[in-house]
Formats: structure tokens, sequence, C-alpha cells
């Protein structure tokens, strides 16, 4: 078959849902579950049709590094909870404080639109989500006379990442004649630097924002040195990544930072608020991470399998990117256990275990009965057990506080992710390199973001629905997005590594081999992908659907983290002096103020 370029980015999506062949590189939309298991014997029969190649008898090892947070160091952490009561009546006092502030009715309309971005951007908005919501209500129903670039990509961005309706036709008062944008905007920096991050909540189709962000992205690389050191940090921190793609807590770590040089800062009110949020929530997380050592420890995968990753520090640092709030403590628990599994059972199919074993496990997950485990290996035995014990454990605590019964949809997850692993091990076992139309429609599930989800819903959820539930059962876009991304993120990060233990199939090989291109141009098609998957999340997140906004914004939280976790490599495999500080500064150390340094001396005095 002769060889095709494939040199434009899809921007259509089918109409009708797909029957698991995919039009030319576009992206999936929603399948349909009555032809699930067609599906999977399809793909198992085409790879067996393929290869006549026998299986390897012998146990692939993938060398990964011991972890670097052990057990010890983790039970040594000293939280200080003595002084957790001051600390929640001081921030509470604080709050209050910047209450009053969102409050002003007679406020000036970008005054109020600033402080909500900072607000934001510190971490605070759980805590002043009420407040915020009605002053953006307040000022989509007032308008505002002010028409700056940066006041009005400020409001779009605020607006729109709050689910309200605008129209991205309000940016064409910044073009010319000639439909460019205007060139004396090149000297408004702080304009420029708006409109950059409003370009990323645009939706498919909308050539104005891209427009937007080609412009912005050009004179923003291009500003003179003698700029403001502050404000250039901050434009080439959003170069780096725009704000629309940054995990929230890793954002709030360094914009508080930031935000202490500014000459405008609001250090007594606003910035004290915020370090000693941070400071309280990190207890939370670091009481978390401890109960997951010890549950961790008790599992005891990791001792008794030595070919697995030990990631458990990067799982929770993981589930406080998708969900870092302290109300949610038992979701990011639940969260840590799930990766963790994931990240275990990825490994025995990836790694150890011989296609006749897989097959077996595969068998016994679908199934989801005990005495399945007379079938399987003893180091099989060990993972069944370990994922139908804590599965069942969440489905019990989900029935007895709701009185629904979760399991159905859960081990149906767990078998769907099973299998999708199962077809990659048979493509890597029989050196069978798909199409990429078949790899990516297989990849997006196997890469264990719908699970994740899946499970946070329930986790998360209150108010379990049937309508919600639907949405789970028919893989919703909300589930599908993020999954793309994470698929692609994952792929553009790993698939050197990957290569190099002899597996055939990623999305970076796949697309090679079928359009001739070299790997540079491969990769920048992935990049083209995920920045066409935003925009399609970006209108997911404000179309009606049955979740509430927690969910949707762990759904967005879950691409954001994949972007991150993978953007300079495999940050979960292969975890690196980046990948160590991000999880040190988010979950080990505090940040330092002024109260928490009266308070320490006088605690260790």
């Amino acid at each position: 078959m002769a060889l095709q370029h494939f040199n434009t980015v899809p921007y259509s999506i089918p109409h009708k849902p797909l029957t698991y062949t995919l039009p030319k590189h576009s992206i999936p939309h929603k399948p349909l579950n009555a032809t699930h298991k067609k599906f999977w014997q399809l793909q198992c029969s085409a790879i067996s049709q393929a290869s006549s190649q026998p299986a390897t008898s012998g146990r692939r090892s993938a060398n990964y590094q011991p972890t670097i947070w052990s057990y010890d160091f983790v039970n040594s952490l000293k939280n200080y909870h003595e002084d957790e009561e001051v600390y929640k009546e001081m921030a509470k006092k604080l709050e209050e404080e910047v209450r009053i502030m969102l409050d002003e009715e007679d406020a000036r309309p970008l005054t109020v639109l600033e402080l909500i971005d900072d607000i934001q951007r510190l971490g605070l908005g759980y805590r002043l989500d009420v407040n915020i919501k009605k002053a953006l209500d307040r000022i989509r129903s007032n308008g505002t006379t002010e028409k700056s670039l940066h006041a009005t990509a400020l409001s779009f961005r605020l607006l729109r990442q709050h689910g309200y309706e605008v129209s991205h036709e309000v940016f064409k008062r910044f073009k010319n004649s000639k439909g460019d944008f205007m060139a004396c905007l090149c000297e408004d920096v702080k304009g420029l630097l708006s409109l950059y991050e409003a370009s990323y909540l645009a939706f498919g189709g909308e050539s104005i924002l891209d427009d937007a962000k080609a412009f912005t992205s050009l004179h923003l690389k291009n500003l003179n040195e003698n700029m403001d050191s502050n404000f250039k940090e901050q434009v080439n921190h959003a170069l780096e990544l725009p704000l629309h793609h940054r995990v929230p807590r890793l954002e709030a770590r360094w914009y508080i930072d930031s935000y202490s040089k500014r000459e405008d800062a609001n250090h007594c009110l606003l910035l004290e608020l915020a370090k000693l949020d941070f400071n309280m929530v990190q207890l939370t997380h670091q009481s978390e991470l401890k109960d997951m050592s010890r549950w961790w420890k008790g599992v005891g995968l990791a001792n008794e399998l030595s070919f697995v990753r030990d990631r458990l520090m990067e799982c929770l640092f993981w589930s406080v990117g998708m969900v870092f709030e302290p109300q949610f403590s038992n979701c990011r628990k639940g969260l840590t256990k799930v990766t963790a599994l994931i990240t275990t059972i990825d490994d025995v199919y990836d790694v150890y275990g011989s296609l006749d074993e897989l097959d077996l496990f595969t068998d016994a997950v679908e199934r989801w009965d005990i005495n399945s485990l007379e079938t399987l290996p003893d180091y099989m035995k060990l993972c069944f057990l370990a994922l139908y014990n804590t599965v069942n454990e969440m489905a019990y605590d989900t029935l007895k506080e709701q009185g629904v019964n979760i399991i159905p949809h859960l081990t149906k997850a767990w078998a769907d992710l099973c299998k999708a692993f199962l077809i990659e091990a048979k493509w890597c076992h029989t050196k069978y390199t798909p199409t990429f139309d078949s790899y990516f429609e297989n990849g997006w599930r196997s890469v264990s973001g719908v699970l994740i989800l899946i499970h946070a819903y329930f986790l998360m959820s209150r108010n379990i629905t049937k309508e919600a539930m639907d949405c789970i059962e028919n893989y919703h876009e909300l589930l599908q997005w993020p999954s793309v991304i994470f698929r692609l993120c994952n792929d553009l990060g790993t698939s050197k590594a990957e290569l190099e233990r002899g597996e055939t199939a990623s999305s970076i090989l796949c697309y090679m081999c079928e359009s001739g291109l070299c790997e540079e141009d491969a990769r920048q098609h992935m990049i083209n992908l995920m920045e066409e998957t935003w925009k399609k999340m970006n209108e997911a997140r404000v179309a009606d659907s049955q979740f509430g906004e927690p969910f949707t914004e762990a759904a967005i939280n879950l691409a954001r983290i994949a972007q991150c976790t993978y953007q300079y490599g495999d940050g979960h495999g292969a975890p690196d002096s980046r990948s160590k500080n991000r999880v040190f500064s988010i979950i080990i150390e505090p940040i330092t103020t002024h109260t928490r340094q009266e308070k320490m001396v006088n605690f260790n005095s």
C-alpha cells in the first residue's frame, strides 16, 4: 500500500457514533457500547492474522528505577498539627475581608476581574467560589465600559472559564480592515499576554482566536529584553505553558512567589491568605500521603513484584493535580489507590506477563469472580486480589452512603482497560505495528483516563444520578477528550523508552510508518491533534451535562496533570530532578510566612 502524507489537522468530528474504524486521523467520538465486544474481537483477530511469530517465553524487564520516596521518609514528615486551628482562624478572618472586596458592587469591573484572576491563580478560588460567581454575574449583567485589550481578554477568559456564553467576536475590534490584528497592539505587553491566555479557551472553528494565539505568541517571544523583570518572568512562564493547561496546585505555588514580587501586591491580605491556605491544604495532603503509604506497604505489591514501578508518591501527586481541594480527601485517596493499581497492572501487561497469562488475567477481571484466582499464576493472584478487594471496598462505601450499587460500572471499566492492555501486549509480542487509527482507537482507552474519571465521579459525587451513570456508560465527551490528551502526552513523553524496550506501537511510530514522515513531523502532528482536542474539551466544559462542576474541573485537570507529567519526558515511569522538585514543592515543602515563622519559634521553644 502506498504511503500517504497527512499534513492537515482534523477539524471535523463524525456526526454518527463510531464503529471503531476512524476516518483518517480524526479524533474519536462517542462509541456504541454494543460494539465494544466486537471491537476487541476484531482487533485480536487482526493481530493474530498479521503475524505468526510465537510469543517469547522469557520475561522482560523495563529496569525501572526504585522510588526515591521511602516509607520511612514519608512517615518522618512533621505536620505540626498543633498550629492548624490557629492558622484556620487566621485564614477565616482574612477570607472574610477578601469576600467583602469581591462583593463591592461599586467597584470598577476591571478591578474585580483582576481580583478574581489573582484569587484563582493563588489557589483560593475554592474558598470564594460563590462570591466569584456573584461578581461575574454582576459584570455579565451590567457589562463594562472598558474596551482595552487587557480588559476584553481577561473578561472573555474568566467568563468562558466559568461557563458563560461569550463570543470570540469581541476581539474583532482589535483587527484592521485586512483582518489582521493591529500593529499598535505590539506595544501593549499586558494586553498581549491577556489575549494570549484567552486564546487557549477557544472552541473549534474560532479562527479569530487561532489568529490571536499566533499573533501574541510571535510578539511575546520578540519582546524587548529591557522589560520589567517580574513581567518578563510572567511572559516566559506563559510561553512555556499557558495558564489554561497548567495544574492549578503548581500554578498556585508559582504564582504566590510571582505575586509577592509585584509592586501592587496585597501582602497583608491576599498574599498572606494564599500562603496560609497553601500550607494548610498541604498538611491535608501530607496526612493523606501517610495513610496511603501505610496502605501501599500493607498491599505489598511493590515488594513482591520486582518488575513493577513503585510510584505511590507520583500517584498521590497525580491525584492532587486532579482534585486538590481539602474537602475531597477521600476522593484523592481513592484515586491514589486506583492509579497505583493501574501502574502495577500496566507493568504486568507491558513487561512481565506471557500472552497466555494475560489472557487468563483479562478473563478473571471481566468475570470479577474470586474463584478465578485458581486459574492464575501466583504473581497474578496478588494483583487480582489487591484489585478485587480495593474496588469492592470503594463500591461498598458508596452503597452504604448513597444506596447505589456501582460495582457493574467499576468492573466494566477495569475489564475494558485490561482488554485494551491485552491488545497492546499482543501487538508487542507479535512485533505488529497497527495502523494509526487502530492504535489510537485502542490507545485513548488503554491510557486509563476513562477508568480514572469513572472512579473520580463516584468518589467525589454526593448525589449519583442515573443520567450521569448513563453518560459514563456511553463514554461522555468529558471522559473522552481528557483521555485523548492523556494518550498524546504519554506517547510524546515515553515513545523513545518504549522503542528501546522493543514495543512496536505508539501514536508517533504508527503515524511515521503510515505517512512516511520523520519523527519530528510526526511529533508535531500529535501536538496539533492535542491542540484541537483542547478545543473540543473547552466546548464540552460549557455544554450542559449531567455532571457537576467539581467533576468537570477534575476531568479537565486530568488533561493538565498528564501534560505536566509528560511535558519533559516520562515523569511517572522515570521521574527526574524536575519531577522530584514538583512533588517536593506541592506535597513536602511549606511556604514560609511571617505568621508561620513566629508560630514556629514559639512552638520550638
